[in-house]
């Protein structure tokens, strides 16, 4: 069943959104007729639900009804009959998978992912409230999705997602992050610094900020944000420590991990989980690697480069 651009499609989409659960009549009557409404839009919601119930019956929808219920009217539906409900149980299946297993439920997920959202459905509050956060859990299942491949080494595979992802959305870092990150590690250095250079003068340009506090992306190939390697143990420091944080230093407020590198007897790498602990260039002169923009941001904090 297709339904043109009409008041009842607002209706129905503003339903099947909060599927399964109370709908109260003066967030749909928002979401048909806008935040102006006429004194009649009671009675006027009543008539569009009539209209639906009539749809359904006339095309033998059976698996989807609209109750009145106190308080408002309720849709119900299920993964069979709404695409979104079958989105969202998809990531909640992934979620609990290993890498390898939950490529498969992620890349269903997004592949339900056809056509614009509610691209028949002309309410402009919907389109301002709620067309957002649908667009942002797609978003976060591209990272998602991106995140398994670079863990599982699948780089090249990676980079297909990420090019088209970071232009269509030349705003959201961790695009950018990830795809300087499977640049780097698919052996291309020179295209990921090209690529870290576009970001912060994009940046700059538009606020005058540098990425992540003027280093590269962090997630590229930060080894203090890396797992620990073969022979190396991974410990919480137990206690408070002299910054007032639980489990040690100022260094470790936010509750990261110590690596204990093997020879290094008496000193770790702090790894915060938000990976801000300890800046990149300074985690790769600790371990000895030398990254083509470590130089850069260097010569760029000489120069007086406007701080994030």
């Amino acid at each position: 069943m297709v339904l043109h651009p009409s008041k009842p499609a607002n209706l129905l989409a503003a339903l099947l959104l909060n599927a399964n659960a109370i709908v109260s009549v003066e967030y749909l009557q928002r979401m048909v007729w806008g935040d102006e409404q006429p004194a009649t839009a009671r009675a006027a919601l009543q008539t569009c639900v009539l209209r639906l119930r009539r749809l359904f019956a006339k095309h033998e929808v059976v698996d989807a009804s609209i109750e009145a219920v106190p308080g408002g009217y309720r849709i119900t539906a299920d993964a069979r009959s709404l695409d979104l409900i079958d989105f969202r149980d998809r990531l909640r299946e992934a979620a609990g998978l290993t890498p390898g297993a939950a490529l498969a439920p992620l890349q269903g997920a997004l592949g339900l992912w056809q056509t614009g959202v509610l691209a028949n459905v002309r309410s402009d509050v919907l389109h301002r409230d709620e067309v957002p956060r649908l667009l942002e859990e797609r978003l976060r299942a591209v990272e998602r999705l991106c995140d398994l491949r670079l863990e599982l080494g699948q780089c090249g595979q990676a980079l297909v997602e990420l090019w088209s992802a970071t232009r269509a959305h030349p705003d959201h870092g961790r695009f950018r992050e990830q795809l300087v990150e499977a640049l780097y590690r698919s052996g291309r250095q020179a295209e990921a610094l090209a690529e870290y250079r576009r970001f912060k003068a994009y940046l700059a340009e538009g606020s005058g900020r540098r990425p992540l506090g003027g280093a590269a992306p962090a997630g590229a190939v930060d080894p203090a944000r890396r797992g620990p390697g073969p022979g190396e143990r991974v410990r919480r420091p137990a206690g408070p420590g002299a910054g007032g944080a639980p489990g040690g230093s100022a260094a470790l407020a936010t509750g990261g991990p110590v690596v204990h590198r093997p020879g290094r007897r008496g000193r770790g790498t702090a790894a915060a989980a938000d990976g801000r602990a300890r800046g990149p260039g300074r985690a790769g002169r600790r371990t000895g690697l030398r990254r083509p923009w470590d130089r850069e941001d260097r010569a760029g904090a000489a120069g007086g480069a406007p701080g994030a």
